[in-house]
């Protein structure tokens, strides 16, 4: 990377030693926002806070609850969509 690029603080700022014993500044993207419910905006349990590339290298079973919907709403919307859909009749 430039340099000019390692100064916008949109990078954070990771010290690391190297083998050397000496302490280097090493710049790092930083780690998204929690994944939300798409309806009651709420923060997902069983999301990996993760860049997508980083994303990719990870088991589908860890990306996401294996569950309708997973990924998408919480339990408790999931739950609610289940009922509606049963009352409804669909």
């Amino acid at each position: 990377m430039r340099p000019s690029k390692q100064k916008s603080r949109s990078l954070r700022r990771v010290f690391r030693k190297t083998p050397g014993g000496v302490t280097k500044v090493a710049y790092a993207h930083r780690n998204p926002s929690k994944a939300h419910c798409a309806q009651c905006h709420s923060e997902l349990v069983g999301m990996k806070r993760l860049r997508p590339f980083r994303l990719s290298n990870v088991s589908k079973s860890q990306r996401r609850p294996n569950r309708p919907f997973g990924g998408v709403l919480c339990s408790s919307c999931v739950r609610k969509v289940f009922v509606g859909r049963v009352r409804s009749g669909v």
